[in-house]
């Protein structure tokens, strides 16, 4: 059953992201089936990060198979630990490595949306700011100390990474403007640090800083970031990166190769302790991971670093390594899928009657019948198809979901996805 737990806002939400096909931001814990394994496994990895070390994640599954879900649902789990979590979508102008203005561009897509277990929508960068800040205050009352004398110690730490002094110097900026109330020096502070200035000079004439965030410096400041948050107090900094396809989709050798070196980079790094207290999550697709011609794969070095374990094989499973594949579903998680929907769209509503076992049970046999496999391999179709159902019969008071079934036409559409090599169910019409 469900957890009396959800709360109308997130029933709200969880339901309406349902009905869109897209995956819902709040509420998602209510309705997790299967995954325990997989879960378990990134849960260590968090706990990982917030004893200070780090870690490279790709979570690799087909379009339509829950990556996103997955994503947010370790997204959650990370915040629940005190970790800062700042999450983008890879697109044409966000990328790992760029010359264009892309890569400054992704980094600040993911400082627009850190978020943290207060501030769980996103925007707490000047959140994270001010709890460094209040913390050294804390801190100086304690000791008898200056608030400046503690907090340029903290900042002290910094210096020793890329960037680390124009950093330190930023925050300490945002440390005046806090003390006199200069909102104008608090918004260039922040600015600065979003990577929103496009130019040194304009910079220079704000903070008093020689460099600004831009394509070369996105792994080095988000390193810097990560060390940051933990002298705020926080356990460390979760980077979850999706649609990872897009780098695979890039049409210029060059430019894709070029991203790949930065994922290379960053794997490498990761996995040697060469960074405190950060976590990659990228989600991809197989073809991003494999093929050969333009995947990871393409890449001899991430190839040797990524490959299955050889050991792997029938139901055997090894959920230790930085790939971690996302199964389809079986026939009894769907189910148990089903109820827990059920259960979230009747939440709430004390006179709504919810659709009996052999209702969901019909249901799955109706999907079978239709559009067989498929069923499992892309579930987000069928459950936007459920909750059409759902909503149906909550506004025909008269309608018998059996009627419904007999009558209803599954259409299925074969498209092309995006990627130009895997097809995706796209719709279910009731």
């Amino acid at each position: 059953m469900l957890s009396p737990a959800l709360r109308p806002r997130e029933r709200d939400a969880l339901i309406q992201s349902l009905r869109a096909g897209v995956t819902p931001l709040l509420g998602a814990r209510h309705i997790q089936v299967g995954r325990d394994a997989e879960i378990t496994a990134l849960e260590k990895n968090l706990d990982h990060i917030a004893d200070g070390g780090s870690v490279f994640r790709l979570v690799i599954g087909d379009y339509g198979s829950g990556k996103t879900f997955f994503m947010n649902l370790v997204r959650s789990a990370a915040m629940e630990r005190q970790l800062v979590v700042a999450h983008a979508d890879l697109n044409p102008g966000r990328r790992l490595q760029s010359s264009g203005g892309e890569a400054r561009s992704l980094y600040a897509e993911l400082m627009k949306n850190m978020a943290t277990r207060t501030k769980p929508g996103g925007g707490a960068l000047q959140t994270v700011v001010e709890k460094f800040i209040t913390t050294a205050l804390a801190e100086a009352r304690k000791a008898g100390r200056k608030p400046e004398d503690i907090i340029h110690e903290r900042l002290d730490n910094l210096s020793e990474l890329v960037m680390g002094y124009d950093f330190a110097t930023v925050i300490a900026a945002y440390w005046r403007a806090y003390e006199t109330d200069d909102d104008t020096l608090k918004d260039n502070a922040i600015r600065w640090l979003r990577g929103e200035f496009s130019a040194k000079s304009d910079a220079r004439r704000a903070l008093g800083v020689r460099e600004i965030i831009g394509d070369a410096a996105l792994y080095d400041q988000l390193k810097l970031m990560a060390k940051f948050c933990r002298l705020a107090g926080y356990q460390g900094l979760l980077i979850c990166l999706d649609e990872m396809v897009n780098l695979y989709k890039l049409a210029n050798t060059q430019a894709r190769n070029g991203n790949y070196e930065q994922i290379l980079r960053i794997l490498n790094d990761l996995e040697q302790g060469g960074a405190e207290g950060i976590g990659f999550v990228l989600g991809g697709t197989p073809e991003f991971l494999m093929d050969p011609r333009r995947g990871l794969f393409s890449y001899p070095a991430l190839q040797s670093r990524l490959a299955n374990n050889p050991f792997v094989r029938n139901d055997l499973v090894d959920m230790s390594g930085p790939v971690l594949r996302l199964g389809n579903l079986g026939r009894e998680q769907f189910v148990a899928l089903l109820g827990k929907l059920n259960a979230a769209y009747q939440s709430g509503k004390p006179d709504s009657v919810p659709l009996p076992d052999d209702a969901l049970a019909a249901f799955m046999r109706h999907c079978e019948q239709r559009i067989g496999e498929a069923t499992f391999r892309t579930p987000r179709t069928t459950i936007t198809a459920f909750i059409g159902l759902l909503a149906v019969l909550e506004q025909n008071k008269t309608a018998d979901w059996r009627e419904l079934l007999a009558q209803t036409h599954l259409e299925l559409n074969q498209t092309t996805a995006d990627s130009g090599v895997s097809n995706e169910l796209t719709s279910l019409t009731l």
